[in-house]
């Protein structure tokens, strides 16, 4: 597997979302503390809006999984599978591990 270390988890804010570029592409963190798997990586990018902003999003539990929904148009995205709650469409997500203090994403997919 290719994990690549992308932060430490005092870089991220509980139930907030935070940007990162890696490997070239631009990803959307969150650490959702009451989640069993705590860190999801998504796609940053808004199929939507047609803009890098779910980062900004607000997180919440919805349909019974973690999701966040989309500063613009309020699309919700699972943070497990990256699929649209309202529509048919899916982003990309990426499995996250914690070692230690330090966050690993693995970049292949």
């Amino acid at each position: 597997m290719n994990w690549t270390k992308v932060c430490q988890t005092s870089d991220l804010i509980a139930g907030a979302g935070v940007a990162a570029r890696v490997q070239g592409k631009q990803l959307a963190l969150f650490l959702v503390p009451e989640a069993e798997q705590r860190i999801f990586a998504i796609s940053n990018w808004d199929p939507f809006g047609k803009a890098n902003v779910l980062s900004r999003g607000i997180v919440g539990h919805l349909q019974g999984e973690w999701v966040v929904a989309s500063p613009l148009y309020k699309q919700h995205f699972s943070l497990i599978s990256g699929a649209c709650l309202e529509e048919e469409i899916k982003i990309n997500t990426w499995q996250t591990k914690i070692e230690g203090d330090s966050v690993y994403i693995n970049m292949t997919m």
